[in-house]
């Protein structure tokens, strides 16, 4: 049977979460035939990840299956699974969230539905729920008001975006064929490429769905998690490498159109200049200010007037303060905000 949706697992030593998001994905879809889950082990070897993946797939033979590799990260392992996928549509889910199931079957339902009518969309956009570990609390991320809601629509049709409103990797399940023409630059043993992921293949989709459901589950709040502030400062070089790689993909007040996608795009941009700026100061590594000053200067060479839209907005001039004073002030404004909106 042809599968309407192919969900990635992508694992790395996920032993102990694994069993919880695998089991979510085939609850919510009642075991349907035209649901596939391809497990990407990254290398595990710390534990019985592969063991555990290739049981999986024994069980659930028609709808499970595992690919194997060499330890590349977690950019490399979307990529495999984007390779191996069998489904009309493409969801990653990290081994350890879940998904909700009644949400899936809305999801499913819908993705049915527009296939059967010939809708042809190349984006789903659902909510997902950061589950917080350390007070056991939830915050909802949706876009209702934003995004029209079970409907096929193009970007002339949204609204303005909240900074709190940003489409996240857990927000998105894309077309598989759209998203295999953008080829995503994924970089091997770099974190944080879920920003890259979601954000350089938007201009290619055209036609969107927008289900104001809470599907994924994201667990936040770990201290091994790759958002941790001490990880994200010690990181920060890799947090660079992937807003420059953002940065390249577009000349974006040249290359992008609508004009509300272009506004979307770029105050994500904004967002990710502001945290260079700040885990560049929070961090212990030497030459993390050089390599800040570096970007900056790069990005101004490159489009100078995204680089006053970053620089010189409040945020900007907010996460950049200068001095030692300065310095201060951005950490402690950080910190406020971090209080508030839960980062990490």
């Amino acid at each position: 049977m042809s599968k309407i949706v192919t969900f990635a697992v992508p694992c790395y030593n996920s032993a102990e979460y694994m069993d919880t998001c695998i089991q979510s994905i085939l609850v919510g879809s009642n075991y349907a035939p035209d649901v596939e889950i391809v497990i990407v082990d990254d290398g595990s070897f710390k534990d019985n990840t592969a063991e555990k993946a290739d049981e999986w797939a024994e069980k659930y033979p028609d709808i499970i299956r595992v690919h194997h590799q060499e330890n590349g990260g977690h950019g490399t392992a979307v990529l495999s699974g984007l390779a191996e996928a069998r489904g009309t549509f493409y969801k990653v889910v990290d081994s350890d969230d879940w998904l909700d199931a009644g949400a899936v079957a809305t999801l499913l339902g819908k993705m049915r539905t527009t296939e059967a009518t010939n809708a042809h969309v190349d984006l789903f956009i659902t909510n997902y729920v950061y589950e917080h570990t350390a007070d056991d609390t939830r915050h909802v991320v949706d876009y209702h008001g934003v995004l029209p809601e079970d409907r096929v629509f193009g970007w002339r049709e949204i609204g303005r975006f909240k900074m709190s409103q940003n489409l996240l990797m857990h927000a998105l399940c894309y077309r598989t064929s759209t998203l295999r023409a953008v080829n995503v630059p994924l970089p091997a043993h770099t974190f944080y490429v879920d920003n890259i992921y979601a954000w350089v293949p938007l201009p290619h989709c055209e036609r969107l769905c927008y289900l104001n459901i809470d599907l994924y589950r994201y667990y936040i709040g770990r201290e091994d998690q790759s958002v941790n502030e001490k990880i994200m400062a010690s990181r920060i070089d890799q947090q660079m490498r992937i807003t420059r790689i953002m940065m390249e993909a577009y000349h974006i007040y040249d290359d992008v159109r609508p004009m509300q996608l272009r506004s979307y795009m770029v105050n994500y941009f904004v967002v990710m200049m502001a945290i260079c700026s700040v885990f560049s100061r929070l961090s212990e590594r030497p030459d993390a200010m050089d390599e800040l000053e570096r970007l900056w200067k790069d990005l101004h060479e490159y489009d100078r007037r995204l680089w006053r839209r970053c620089r010189l907005g409040i945020m900007g001039q907010g996460a950049n303060l200068p001095g030692s004073v300065g310095s201060s002030i951005t950490i402690f404004l950080y910190r406020i905000a971090d209080k508030i909106v839960k980062f990490n």
